[in-house]
C-alpha cells in the first residue's frame, strides 16, 4: 500500500489523510457528520453500540467538540465487549455469514487500552477538558446497558448508533434506550436490510412498525440508515 510504503512522516500522513484514505472511509465520516447535525439541537448524549476499533466513536466525539465545543452535557458513550461477540442467536446465523459466531471481531491488540489513550490525547485538545466527554463501557451489552441506566437514571439519548450487528444486544439496546430519546433524536442502524446480518433487522422490526416511521439513507452511502423520531 502507498500508505505503508510512503516515506512521509506519520504526522503529515494524518494531516493529509484524504490523500491516503479510501473513498468509502471518507463517505462514512460524511454520513456521521450529516447525522450528527440532525440531532444538534436535541438534548441528550450520543450512544454507540458496537465500538470495535473506535474510529466511529472518536468521530462522534470530535464532531461534538468541533460543532458544539461548550456542550459539556453531551457525552459520547460506547458499549462493547472489546473482545468480540460474546454469543450469537439463531437469527444471526440465518444469513450464512461465516463471521457470525462467538468471538468474531476480537482483535489481536488491546483496543480498549488504545482507545483510552486516544481519549486522553483528545481531551488535551478541546474546550472544557476537565469534564469527561467520552466513556467506554466494557462487557456484554445485554448486562451493561441495563446496569448503566440503573447507575445513571438521568441519562437521555439524542443519537443512538446501532452497530452491534447481531440480534441479542441490539434488542436490549432498543428496549432500554429508545424511550430515552426525545422527539427529533436519531436512531441509526449500520446493518439493516443486509442479508449477512439479519439479526439487526429482526430487532428493528420487533421494535418499530416501519409503516409509521421513515427509514432514511443518504444517496452516497448504501449501508447506514436512520429514523428520526
Amino acid at each position: 500500500m502507498i500508505f505503508e510504503d510512503s516515506k512521509c512522516p506519520a504526522d503529515k500522513k494524518i494531516a493529509n489523510f484524504a490523500k491516503y484514505a479510501r473513498r468509502q472511509n471518507l463517505v462514512r465520516f460524511m454520513v456521521q457528520h450529516e447525522i450528527f447535525k440532525k440531532q444538534l439541537s436535541v438534548k441528550g448524549s450520543v450512544v454507540e453500540c458496537g465500538v470495535h476499533h473506535g474510529g466511529g466513536l472518536m468521530a462522534w466525539a470530535k464532531l461534538s467538540a468541533t460543532l458544539e465545543p461548550y456542550n459539556y452535557r453531551r457525552t459520547i458513550v460506547g458499549f462493547d465487549t472489546f473482545e468480540g461477540f460474546p454469543s450469537v442467536a439463531e437469527i444471526d446465523k440465518k444469513g450464512g455469514n461465516p463471521i457470525a459466531k462467538e468471538g468474531a471481531f476480537g482483535e489481536n491488540y488491546n483496543t480498549f487500552d488504545e482507545l483510552q489513550a486516544c481519549i486522553k490525547e483528545f481531551d488535551e485538545n478541546r474546550y472544557l477538558n476537565h469534564i469527561a466527554k467520552v466513556e467506554l463501557v466494557r462487557g456484554d451489552a445485554c448486562q451493561t446497558i441495563p446496569n448503566y441506566l440503573e447507575v445513571n437514571p438521568h441519562f437521555l439519548v439524542s443519537l443512538l448508533y446501532l452497530d452491534f450487528d447481531i440480534y441479542p444486544p441490539t434488542v436490549v439496546a432498543l428496549e432500554h434506550l429508545v424511550s430515552r430519546i426525545p422527539k427529533g433524536g436519531i436512531i441509526a442502524f449500520d446493518e439493516v436490510h443486509n442479508k449477512d446480518w439479519p439479526g439487526e433487522t429482526q430487532a428493528m422490526l420487533e421494535k418499530f412498525n416501519l409503516n409509521n416511521h421513515r427509514l432514511e439513507a443518504f444517496p452516497f452511502e448504501p449501508n447506514i440508515s436512520f429514523i428520526q423520531l
